[in-house]
């Protein structure tokens, strides 16, 4: 009877470690396919040659509003406007375990928005599924005030899929529209 209590107990903690450790096991993979902050913090102040402690506020914004994102794409893009404008860039995605992926985008915006401006853009990619996911329209509303130089964070989403795009660039453009980018394999002239 002495043995069947032991037994019994034994038992119960080796389950009660083991449930302890699935969660830990979950979170692990979960988090194997995405990025930290501090990576993204590190990668962002490279790629705008900044100080990781000016791209952290950026960085720290979004993963407050969506948490660790399984992808990245770097690029640049110019943008023009008065009232109507468009929008051209093309970049590299990237997620772990994946081959780097060249992506290009364009798109239209209408809003009280004028002036122009050259950008490198680091977007954060949200729940992206698999690379076919990214080419789409994901529809936005962008606020500019690009005088000589800043960082600026907007949000894109279409079905679970969010981005946002982090900009750095230079030009004079002041204002705030509604549009779309439309994310493409090969660049596009037309921007619909």
């Amino acid at each position: 009877m002495r043995n069947v209590s032991i037994a019994k107990t034994v038992l119960g903690a080796a389950l009660i470690l083991v449930a302890g450790m699935v969660p830990a096991t979950a979170a692990e993979g979960a988090e194997a396919n995405t990025y930290s902050a501090e990576d993204v913090a590190q990668e962002a102040s490279e790629f705008f040659a900044v100080g990781a402690g000016a791209m952290a506020m950026a960085v720290e914004r979004a993963f407050a509003d969506h948490g660790r994102p399984n992808g990245y794409i770097v690029g640049e893009e110019g943008s023009g406007a008065i009232g109507v404008g468009l929008r051209y860039g093309s970049g590299t995605l990237n997620r772990k375990g994946v081959a780097p992926l060249s992506v290009f985008w364009q798109g239209p915006s209408i809003g009280f928005d004028f002036g122009g401006n050259a950008s490198k853009v680091f977007t954060l990619v949200y729940n992206l599924p698999n690379d076919q996911a990214m080419f789409q329209r994901f529809p936005g509303v962008g606020g500019s005030a690009y005088l000589v130089a800043g960082v600026g964070v907007n949000y894109q989403q279409s079905g679970n899929i969010v981005l946002a795009p982090m900009r750095s660039g230079v030009g004079l453009r002041l204002g705030a529209n509604i549009g779309y980018l439309s994310y493409t394999r090969e660049r596009r002239l037309l921007p619909f």
